[in-house]
């Protein structure tokens, strides 16, 4: 099988696609073949495609599967997410082959905030903290002195001096988090989104509240309806504590142990396969389910088995900004509670 299908796997519209007559099995099989031959370990994001999650020896956020690539004894690592997740993992296990199944998948969060900007920025504000969002590219946390998850932002902010001047980027909605969070005026914050949660509006939130009036708001700090999120809560729309604003690795803990049978979920569609594995009594709702990330769904089931049986696309970080970056990785797990992720 491999070889014919191998070379007959092609672009369509921009994806890589299997041949005509090959089944989900066949492709299964073929994929845990080569992961053998190869002592592959392949990692999946939380927002890849179901099966690709079914797949993968560990799925989880992007901080999460860099720490588990940095642990195991594989000799190759497939990390199917987008490209700055794969960096995040070579920068962890500067040892070990890192690969990506398209290395065109890339992240408009993480290139919301370039390299250049971030120098321009700093020279702005001499002396000042910068604190990068882990959704950024390898360039970026070179030049960051502290990384930050979505769910251990605000204990990052808050371990600094509060007289310190923070500049948080790239993502504008977390960085509002944080800052409502700790009640400090002197952070800065990049006016950066991922296109995808900023897409998930209030009013649609609003909306979905209102129909399932009993159902709990899983709500990613990522997100355009994160303020909205508060607002209503703050209003007594909703009551507060059905309002629980998550990074993706909190939402399945929560999912886990909620008592609700409904649950509004807002961020990208694919956390949906996750939270339904976590809990299938729960009647998990997308807040908007056209909220699907073209470049997490470029790692396609011919992607994956086109890199593993090929060893495409290689992921590489020249030493100097592996080393920068690993320090401010480093410095954000020391504060604690990084593994909860993005």
């Amino acid at each position: 099988m491999l070889n014919k299908t191998i070379e007959s796997i092609s672009r369509v519209d921009g994806l890589w696609t299997l041949p005509d007559g090959i089944s989900t099995d066949e492709w299964a099989a073929e994929v845990r073949r080569l992961k053998e031959e190869k002592n592959a370990l392949i990692l999946a994001h939380n927002y890849q495609l179901p099966e690709i999650q079914d797949i993968a020896d560990h799925t989880g956020d992007s901080l999460a599967l860099s720490r588990i690539a940095a642990e195991t004894d594989a000799d190759v690592i497939v990390f199917c997410g987008v490209h700055f997740m794969a960096e995040t993992a070579k920068i962890l296990s500067p040892e070990k082959t890192v690969l990506i199944p398209d290395a065109n998948a890339g992240c408009s969060l993480a290139d919301s905030l370039t390299a250049d900007e971030l120098r321009e920025w700093k020279a702005e504000h001499p002396g000042a903290v910068v604190v990068s969002y882990v959704n950024t590219t390898a360039d970026v946390k070179a030049l960051t002195d502290i990384c930050c998850t979505s769910s251990n932002a605000v204990d990052v902010v808050a371990s600094l001096p509060e007289d310190q001047e923070v500049l948080f980027g790239p993502d504008q909605f977390l960085g509002a988090h944080v800052r409502r969070e700790t009640g400090r005026d002197n952070i800065h914050v990049w006016a950066g989104e991922c296109h995808v949660h900023a897409g998930i509006s209030g009013q649609e939130l609003s909306q979905q509240a209102h129909d399932n009036p009993t159902a709990d708001l899983f709500i990613h700090p990522e997100c355009g309806c994160a303020n909205s999120a508060i607002y209503l809560a703050g209003e007594g729309i909703v009551e507060p504590e059905r309002v629980k604003m998550l990074s993706t690795g909190d939402m399945i803990s929560q999912a886990k142990s909620t008592n609700q049978s409904t649950v509004l979920v807002a961020t990208e569609v694919g956390m949906l396969h996750q939270l339904r594995q976590a809990n299938p009594e729960v009647d998990f709702r997308a807040v908007n389910d056209r909220a699907a990330c073209t470049y997490m769904k470029m790692i396609t089931p011919a992607a994956l088995l086109r890199c593993l049986a090929l060893g495409e696309d290689e992921v590489t970080v020249d030493e100097e900004t592996a080393a920068a970056a690993r320090r401010s990785v480093e410095r954000m797990i020391a504060i604690g509670n990084p593994g909860s992720g993005e």
